[in-house]
């Protein structure tokens, strides 16, 4: 299978080649934990979450990395608010992160590291940029010279000289250059660490160079993630970093989603439209709330507005309703559901091939699944190909993250189906959506 993602290195489609053969690295930027995450933290989420899916269906081995920042001055002020220490606050936010991740149906990633936890090695790291004239101290900050890299802005775009004329007159004019990045800064205040420097804490773009570093034994991993919202200046000062200390830019391949929009206007707190996660998956559910998400190409808006949201719903029914009387009929007629073969994933697997297309992908889950429903209804059922058809839903269900499930079948179950068939049969609609609603209620219908 061709498979192609858009680069941001190179603003273009690019042929996915892995560094190593069958084998995928992927590091994902987490977020920093001092709140709940609002609905615009779950469409990387969402996005590489399926990413991950696919790749493992098409057969790579996926090591998932995504972080967590646990040191931060938005922390800091937090714990302070809630009267709380820093480490009691990031404990119980990275909960109630990863609940609200798995309610949206995202897989754990392979490991999730914490920024405290790499506090020795963001130290040596800084250390060896100073060395090496790529980093110096003034009075107990440190600070990165961008001037050190020939192609800074190389993924952002962004002109040095443009942000030079652009750079407004800073209090600490001991930096040698406005552009220049702290690495570590001299603090009294909150938690902080001893270091050459004094004490303090590590700036917020050095954690990730770390992380690769340390989790990825090549220091070069094949896909670098996140929010477009990173590419400048976080993801910017990342290849920075590592362009000075390993001559790379730390992944091969850089995607970035583009942002959430609530009512057709860009979610931001400043607006005071931004919508935690659990609110909006507390109301509408997790598959809906991703189904509005993965309507869209990652590298688009996507709208939450109540027209998108009653659609996702309406979606979602039809999915699942079909999905269940699909499993009841071939458990009634003693067909083993396991044993059905996804012949019809071909387009679904293309299109998420073409740069993760998810729009495309669930155009091909409406096809496959209006074959399921003419299976259903039809009196002379081919229960080899209904039961290839129910797998391939499961499958496409499973690369998109789509918690769709059915009901296994008992004697009670199987008595009220025949009789809704035989009532339904005989034109007695009455006594069959009377047992209709009982099958309903038991999450069978």
């Amino acid at each position: 299978m061709n498979i192609k993602f858009y680069n941001s290195l190179s603003n273009s489609l690019e042929d996915f080649i892995t560094i190593e053969p069958n084998k995928v690295g992927m590091y994902v930027c987490g977020p920093t934990v001092y709140n709940y995450a609002h609905i615009g933290n779950m469409r990387p989420v969402v996005v590489f979450d399926t990413l991950r899916r696919f790749l493992t269906y098409v057969g790579y081995e996926v090591t998932y990395v995504s972080n967590y920042t646990d040191v931060d001055d938005k922390i800091i002020k937090a714990a302070k608010i809630e009267g709380k220490k820093e480490k009691e606050l990031t404990d119980f936010y990275i909960a109630a992160y990863e609940q609200t991740i798995k309610d949206i149906g995202a897989m754990s990633p392979n490991i999730k590291p914490r920024v405290t936890d790499y506090m020795n090695q963001i130290i040596a790291y800084i250390e060896n940029l100073v060395k090496i004239g790529a980093a110096y101290v003034v009075d107990g900050d440190v600070y990165f010279r961008v001037n050190k890299i020939k192609d800074y802005g190389a993924l952002s775009g962004i002109n040095i000289d443009d942000l030079l004329v652009g750079a407004r007159i800073e209090e600490n004019t001991l930096k040698e250059s406005p552009l220049d990045f702290a690495l570590w800064k001299k603090t009294n205040e909150g938690i902080k660490w001893s270091s050459p420097w004094g004490e303090g804490r590590p700036g917020w773009h050095t954690e990730c160079c770390v992380m690769v570093e340390n989790i990825f034994s090549r220091h070069y991993i094949d896909i670098h993630g996140g929010g477009y919202d990173l590419k400048f200046p976080h993801h910017e000062n990342e290849i920075a970093q590592s362009e000075a200390t390993n001559h790379n830019k730390i992944a091969k391949y850089w995607l970035h989603n583009a942002f959430i929009n609530i009512g057709n206007e860009k979610m931001a707190k400043s607006l005071g439209n931004a919508i935690y996660a659990k609110d909006m998956i507390a109301e509408h559910g997790g598959p809906v709330t991703r189904l509005v998400i993965l309507n869209a190409h990652y590298r688009q808006p996507v709208n939450f507005t109540e027209d998108t949201i009653t659609e996702a719903k309406k979606v979602f029914e039809r999915l699942q309703s079909a999905y269940k009387q699909a499993a009841l009929k071939l458990q009634s007629n003693k067909i083993v559901l396991s044993e059905g073969k996804p012949l019809f994933i071909d387009k679904f697997l293309e299109a998420l091939a073409d740069d993760l297309n998810t729009a495309n992908a669930l155009a091909e889950v409406f096809n496959v699944l209006k074959e399921l429903n003419s299976q259903i209804r039809a009196r002379d059922t081919n229960f080899v190909l209904l039961n290839n058809l129910f797998k391939t839903l499961t499958d496409m269900f499973f690369v998109l993250g789509l918690d769709i499930t059915y009901v296994m079948f008992d004697e009670e179950i199987a008595r009220l189906y025949e009789q809704y068939l035989a009532h339904k049969a005989n034109k007695e609609f009455a006594l069959s959506d009377e047992i209709r609603k009982i099958l309903s209620e038991k999450g069978v219908m």
